[in-house]
């Protein structure tokens, strides 16, 4: 994790719940100087006091390095609202409950407070981008900057820009997480983005496996630590199908449609490369 204790960038982290206090953890300790805000000043400083006694007791285990806490009292403080929050802001960060109603509101009143050039993102894992930019004066400002649970410890954040995002808003957002020792991916705005097309597909094959009475919750569960999980911090899905086979691949892909015809239809990405001859690793294109 980053830590670096002086910055000059601000930064307003709207919701600070488990999602948002670790949002900010990971900005504060990556240099910028964030304000906390909530529904109440009170909130505000009640999650405050418990995102430094969680960092004291991650320090404690090995999570965190020395000095951290440290650094979060520096460089954390807790807002009376929403408008002290995000007045000198140059980046805002919404991570309100998944409601659209309350996005909307809490996105309006940042939207009247904020300087007319901060760059305003929302933490949200499903709703339209498009949409939730609506209440947004200049919308060109506004994407979505998707952390994983818990964001101190996961590393990957998915970038949103809507149709009318400019670039340079982009740009500025990938600098701003890659500081904090983050690393991003750029995706387009569709329901679902792609993490949690992958993370929920994966978990509705799951439960038809234990409905069905396949294997247990926790045999489902081992077998995914314990398998091609395993390699997942290394390799990705397109990496591990070129070292496979593509050519094995298509050929599972036939046996499972033996089954389930319509759900493991043969992707046309897979095909074309099988019939090219591009087979992944084995034959150096894939």
């Amino acid at each position: 994790m980053t830590t670096t204790p002086n910055s000059s960038r601000n930064i307003a982290v709207v919701g600070s719940g488990y999602m948002g206090g670790g949002i900010a953890q990971v900005l504060a300790l990556g240099g910028a100087r964030v304000a906390l805000a909530d529904v109440s000043a009170e909130v505000a400083q009640s999650n405050y006091d418990r995102l430094l006694a969680e960092s004291d007791q991650f320090v404690a285990d090995g999570l965190f390095p020395a000095g951290s806490t440290e650094i979060l009292k520096q460089n954390l403080w807790a807002a009376k609202d929403i408008e002290e929050a995000v007045a000198d802001a140059d980046f805002i960060e919404e991570a309100v409950p998944e409601v659209i109603a309350i996005k909307h509101q809490t996105l309006a009143r940042i939207s009247a407070a904020a300087r007319p050039d901060a760059i305003i993102g929302s933490n949200t894992s499903t709703i339209s981008i498009a949409e939730l930019s609506e209440p947004v004066t200049n919308p060109e400002r506004f994407l979505g900057v998707h952390f994983s649970n818990p964001s101190p410890f996961i590393p990957g954040v998915e970038v949103i820009p809507h149709a009318g995002t400019s670039a340079a808003t982009v740009g500025a957002v990938r600098d701003l997480v890659h500081a904090a020792g983050k690393q991003t991916a750029v995706v387009k705005d569709v329901t679902g983005f792609v993490l949690n097309r992958l993370q929920y597909a994966l978990f509705h094959e799951a439960a038809q496996l234990v409905e069905q009475g396949i294997a247990t919750a926790e045999d489902v569960d081992t077998l995914v630590r314990t398998t091609f999980g395993f390699r997942l911090p290394f390799f990705g899905p397109f990496a591990i199908a070129d070292m496979a086979g593509l050519d094995v691949y298509n050929f599972c892909y036939r046996s499972l449609q033996s089954e389930f015809p319509e759900r493991f239809a043969t992707p046309k990405i897979l095909s074309d490369l099988v019939e090219a001859g591009k087979l992944g690793t084995k034959s150096g294109a894939g």
